[in-house]
C-alpha cells in the first residue's frame, strides 16, 4: 500500500476504534493518538518529499501509485503529491490535531461528534493526495456529507437553517463540478481520469471555456467566491468551534486548491482568456468582505466575512497566473487556514466562559483572561498583515505578483484589492478595543477563568506555524517552486 493512503487510513481506524469506545477517556485517547500519528506522518512526508526532490526527482507528482477502481470509465484510486499537496496536508493534519483539544469537553452525543469529524477529516486528506479527478470528486463529497450533521446537531443559533443552506450550495456546485469533470475526461481523449494524463491532452478552446467555468465556479463557491459565499457566514457562525476549524482552516482550501489543480492546469488557455472576469469577481470579494465585517457584532461573523475576503483573495491571486502571485495564494492558504483556525478557538473558548458572541456585550476580557486575550490580539494582528506573521508574508507575495502584470486591468484592480489591508485594520482594532480592553462591561465575567491546559496546547500549536511562516517563508517558497512552476509552464506553453 502506498504510504499516502495511510493518511486516509488512519482517520478510518480512529472511526472503528471510536465505535469499540465505551467511555469519554477511551474517546480523547483514541481521537489524540490518531490525530498525533497524523501530525507524525505529515512531518515525515515533509522530510521524505525534501530528500526526493533534493535528490534529482522532477516528476510533477511524487510517491505516485494507482489501483483501478472503474474500468469502463477508467477511473481509478490514484494518488501522488507536490509541494502543494504536501503543505495542505500538513495544514490538515494540524487543524485536525488542535480541534480535538479544542473540542475536548463538546456535549452531548461525544461519540458521534467525533465520528463525524473523523469521516470529515477522511474527505479532507483523501482530497489532497488524489490525482485522479473523479477521486478527487467522491472525497471532496465524503468531505461534505458531514458539515451538514456536524452543524445541525452540534452548532448553535440558526443551525438547521444554516446547515441546509450550506448542504445545498455545497450541493449544486457539486453538480456543477460532476458535469464539468465528466466533460473534461471525454473531450480530452485520455486514457485516463488521472491529471497528469489529461494535462498533455488537446481539449478544444471552445470546450475549454464551458468546463472551465464549471469547474471554476463550482470549486469557487466552497471557496466563498462572490457572490456565492452566502452559505459561509451562517455555515461558520452556526457550527460548533472544531467545526469552524476545519471548515474555515482545511474545507474552503479545498475550492481554491481544486481551482489551482483542476480549472487552471488542465485548462491553461481558457484560464487565460476567462481569468479577467473572475479577477473582478474574486476583487469585489476581497473588499466587500473586509468592508462587512466591519459593521458585524458578532465575533463569529466577524471571522466569517474575514475569511471570504481573505479566500476571495487566493482565488485572486492563482488567476493572475504567473509563480509570485501563486505562490502567495499557497501561502495565503496555509497561514488563513492558521489564523482563522486560531480564531474559531479562541472565539469558541470565549464564548464558553461568556455565554455571548456579542462585542457590544463584552469588555474588558483581557484582564480577566489574559492568555486568551493576548492570543487574540497575535491573532488579529497576523490578520491584518503584521510583519513577523504569517498574513504579511503571503499578502504582500500576492500582491507583488498580482502587481508583475503590466496591463493597467490587472494593476488597478491590485490597487483597488490593496484596500482590503487598511480594512481588516480597522475590523481587528475595533474588536479588539470594543471586548477586551476598556471597562468590564458584565460584572459576572469577572468570575470567569482562563484556557485551560488542552485549550492552550492549541493555541501554542496554531500561533507557533503563524509565526514559523512568518519568520521563514523562504523554505516554504523553495518548496513550493517547482510545483508552482510547472502550472505557470502549463499557461505558458
Amino acid at each position: 500500500m502506498n504510504f499516502l493512503s495511510i493518511f486516509v487510513l488512519i482517520p478510518v481506524l480512529m472511526i472503528l476504534a471510536l465505535f469499540l469506545s465505551k467511555k469519554r477517556n477511551q474517546i480523547l485517547g483514541v481521537m489524540v493518538t490518531g490525530s498525533t500519528l497524523l501530525i507524525g506522518l505529515s512531518i515525515y512526508l515533509v522530510i521524505k518529499y525534501i530528500i526526493t526532490r533534493a535528490g534529482g526527482a522532477t516528476d510533477p507528482m511524487l510517491f505516485t501509485s494507482t489501483i483501478t477502481w472503474y474500468e469502463p470509465l477508467n477511473i481509478h484510486y490514484s494518488v501522488g503529491v507536490d509541494a502543494v499537496s504536501v503543505a495542505m496536508l500538513c495544514l490538515s493534519s494540524i487543524i485536525v490535531f488542535t480541534g480535538t483539544f479544542v473540542s475536548w469537553k463538546i456535549e452531548p452525543l461525544t461519540k458521534e461528534f467525533f465520528l463525524w469529524y473523523c469521516l470529515l477529516a477522511i474527505g479532507v486528506f483523501g482530497f489532497f493526495i488524489s490525482t485522479d479527478i473523479f477521486t478527487m470528486f467522491m472525497f471532496y463529497e465524503t468531505a461534505l456529507i458531514p458539515m451538514f450533521l456536524l452543524i445541525g446537531i452540534w452548532g448553535s443559533g440558526r443551525k438547521e437553517y444554516s446547515a441546509m443552506k450550506l448542504t445545498l450550495m455545497l450541493m449544486g456546485a457539486s453538480a456543477l463540478l460532476l458535469v464539468g469533470i465528466l466533460g473534461i475526461y471525454f473531450s480530452s481523449g485520455a486514457t485516463s481520469m488521472n491529471i497528469l494524463d489529461i494535462k498533455n491532452a488537446n481539449i478544444p478552446l471552445n470546450q475549454q471555456y464551458l468546463f472551465f467555468i464549471l469547474t471554476f465556479v463550482g470549486f469557487g463557491v466552497l471557496g466563498a467566491m462572490f457572490p456565492f459565499h452566502t452559505w459561509s457566514p451562517d455555515g461558520h457562525a452556526s457550527a460548533p468551534t472544531a467545526v469552524s476549524m476545519l471548515h474555515a482552516g482545511v474545507l474552503m482550501k479545498l475550492g481554491g486548491y481544486g481551482c489551482f489543480r483542476v480549472a487552471i492546469y488542465l485548462m491553461p488557455e481558457a484560464a487565460e482568456q476567462l481569468a479577467p472576469f473572475f479577477l473582478i469577481l474574486t476583487g469585489i470579494g476581497v473588499v466587500y468582505g473586509a468592508f462587512t465585517a466591519c459593521v458585524q457584532t458578532d465575533l463569529k461573523y466577524i471571522n466569517a466575512y474575514s475569511s471570504v475576503s481573505h479566500c476571495n483573495l487566493v482565488l485572486f491571486a492563482i488567476l493572475m497566473l504567473n509563480q509570485t502571485a501563486m505562490t502567495g495564494a499557497v501561502l495565503q492558504m496555509l497561514s488563513h487556514g492558521l489564523m482563522t483556525a486560531l480564531f474559531f478557538a479562541l472565539i469558541g473558548m470565549i464564548y464558553g466562559r461568556t455565554h455571548t458572541r456579542l462585542i457590544t456585550e463584552m469588555g474588558g476580557l483581557i484582564k480577566i483572561m489574559p492568555f486568551l486575550g493576548v492570543c487574540f490580539v497575535i491573532a488579529g494582528l497576523a490578520s491584518l498583515g503584521l510583519p513577523g506573521l504569517s498574513g504579511f508574508v503571503s499578502e504582500m507575495t500576492i500582491f507583488v505578483g498580482a502587481f508583475e502584470n503590466t496591463d493597467a486591468f490587472r494593476r488597478t484592480l491590485t490597487i483597488i484589492s490593496t484596500a482590503s489591508i487598511v480594512i481588516t485594520a480597522v475590523y481587528i482594532l475595533r474588536m479588539v478595543g470594543k471586548f477586551l480592553l476598556g471597562p468590564l462591561q458584565n460584572q459576572e465575567h469577572a468570575k470567569l477563568d482562563d484556557a485551560h491546559w488542552f485549550e492552550r496546547l492549541a493555541v501554542i500549536i496554531l500561533i507557533a506555524g503563524i509565526v514559523y511562516i512568518g519568520s521563514f517563508p523562504t523554505d516554504l517558497a523553495d518548496m513550493l517552486n517547482n510545483s508552482i512552476g510547472n502550472v505557470v509552464a502549463q499557461v505558458m506553453r
